[in-house]
């Protein structure tokens, strides 16, 4: 039976895990070896690392990087950026990674994706849509390399075409709310439910485990992705890898 997941999400830059802010302003925030070490031990659902720096600077992906985190990881993992091709993909699976993300080459080359599915299984591929909504439009605008190019595509419209491509998973990453916990774009949320039939988890702006907790139960099940939630603590955003235990995890997500 598929269920809610709470799932952490990490942004790796030259080696090392950096946060955010609507795609700026970036913080480092520690070695992503030992987030996983810490992560492990929280028993949290699923983990996401996106490296943002290879697809950008046209670099493979760092595979003695994902190695290491492959190798510590005790939980599903899902690694992203600059994943090119099939070899690619396959390659990173082989390490232990579940899935893989793609995201600009997804628009770019979409026939790879069909591929990429093809060979590794469509349930390991996910599509990330980094979105964001311009003024006066209805839909949100998919955006690729770091949100810095548009593919005059829209989110409702990406999510049927990859779906009837085959992808396994779509993962929606809010740019205008990276980074800023002023709680998740709801009235895009229920737009995607209606239309969606494939998993999805959203990311960008989540604001509380409460928060996630009540969309879990509207809406489940869901992905709910989070960076600065389950990175930093406090109003000055000290560095601190967090995650509701097991049985609050349980109560806030599956109690009536």
């Amino acid at each position: 039976m598929l269920r809610s997941r709470l799932i952490p999400c990490l942004l790796l830059k030259s080696g090392g895990l950096v946060k955010t802010t609507n795609f700026k302003s970036e913080k480092y925030v520690g070695d992503p070896v030992n987030a996983v070490r810490i992560f492990n031990e929280k028993l949290v659902d699923e983990l996401i690392v996106l490296d943002i720096d290879s697809s950008l600077s046209k670099q493979e992906p760092d595979f003695s990087l994902v190695e290491k985190l492959a190798k510590e990881c005790r939980m599903p993992f899902c690694y992203g950026g600059g994943i090119k091709n099939v070899t690619h993909a396959e390659k990173i699976i082989s390490l232990g990674v579940e899935k893989v993300a793609l995201s600009s080459i997804a628009f770019e080359e979409p026939q790879v994706v069909e591929k990429i599915a093809n060979r590794i299984g469509k349930q390991s591929v996910v599509i990330v849509l980094d979105v964001k909504k311009k003024m006066f439009e209805k839909d949100y605008e998919v955006f690729i390399y770091n949100g810095n190019i548009s593919t005059k595509k829209y989110l409702l419209e990406s999510i049927k075409f990859f779906e009837n491509l085959g992808v396994g998973e779509i993962l929606i990453n809010f740019i205008d709310y990276d980074g800023t916990k002023k709680g998740y774009p709801v009235d895009a949320l229920k737009k995607i439910k209606e239309i969606i039939n494939v998993p999805f988890t959203i990311l960008g702006g989540a604001k509380s485990v409460t928060e996630m907790s009540s969309l879990a139960k509207i809406y489940g099940p869901i992905g709910l992705a989070a960076g600065s939630l389950f990175v930093f603590k406090g109003k000055y955003r000290a560095v601190l890898l967090n995650y509701p235990n097991y049985l609050e995890k349980i109560n806030l997500l599956y109690e009536k």
